[in-house]
């Protein structure tokens, strides 16, 4: 498959907006529940300076028949393998939620392998994999998941007023939560683990995340470090999506900067 080509029918990567002649890519990786499409806005705002890939998880979507996958370990191999034909430039990993620790999964595999094409991670929205919270949505029956995932206001509308095709994602939006709930990281912070930098954006009143546990991502990393905090929620995000565009551009930027000084 040619990178310069459209990838709609790939399983795992999303290219809604091609931009052949970019000096590297944003990987972006959706929240537990999420679609690459919940980013395509972000995609199309981005286009204009770089190429945006959007990963797709299996059991949504296109790929509803497909079950979704319970581990985060999983979930990042299977989406390493996805992305290699995509690493001839550097790559820029953006995750919201559990995009972001699969973000982090994703930059120590691509360390571990020696790769020089990490440009860096974009942590939004989620703690550092090293602070913890006891989490069992994914346990609940289907009313207490739906409950929460419309708390949190992150899956597309569309889905949530249609109820016949709610229930048919929540084997996958649950799988989601299984993964990210039963989720532990192998190291504990006293070392940091990543060689690349590290850009932190949250939600000012997102109780899911406080401005610690947000900052605790700074020892993971003997790479630069940034922290940014927006107005909202856990999807804050969305109504800030100018501001988030700008800031991922900015850190693009200043990723490429690192590698070459």
């Amino acid at each position: 498959m040619s990178t310069t080509e459209s990838t709609t029918d790939d399983l795992w990567v999303r290219r809604f907006h091609p931009v052949a002649d970019s000096p590297h890519r944003v990987v972006l990786l959706p929240h537990a529940g999420g679609s690459a499409s919940f980013f395509f806005p972000f995609s199309k705002a981005l286009a204009e300076t770089t190429d945006v890939l959007s990963v797709q998880y299996p059991g949504r979507q296109d790929r509803r028949a497909e079950p979704g996958m319970g581990s985060v370990g999983e979930l990042a191999d299977a989406i390493y393998e996805a992305l290699q034909p995509w690493a001839d430039r550097p790559l820029v990993l953006f995750g919201h939620s559990m995009g972001a620790v699969l973000g982090f999964e994703l930059a120590r595999r691509f360390e571990r392998a020696g790769s020089t094409q990490l440009g860096g991670l974009i942590a939004s929205g989620r703690r550092a994999p090293i602070t913890y919270r006891e989490e069992n949505v994914h346990q609940r029956g289907d009313d207490a998941l739906i409950a929460e995932i419309r708390a949190l206001s992150g899956t597309d509308s569309g889905v949530l007023a249609d109820e016949e095709l709610l229930r048919m994602v929540l084997p996958a939006i649950r799988a989601d939560y299984k993964a990210i709930e039963t989720y532990r990281c192998d190291v504990d912070g006293s070392a940091p683990v990543l060689r690349c930098p590290i850009s932190v954006l949250t939600g000012e009143s997102d109780p899911r995340v406080s401005f610690d546990e947000a900052k605790a991502w700074s020892r993971l990393t003997t790479g630069g470090f940034t922290f940014r905090s927006f107005p909202g929620g856990h999807f804050y995000l969305t109504p800030q999506q100018d501001q988030v565009v700008a800031a991922i551009g900015e850190d693009v930027a200043a990723f490429a900067n690192l590698a070459i000084g």
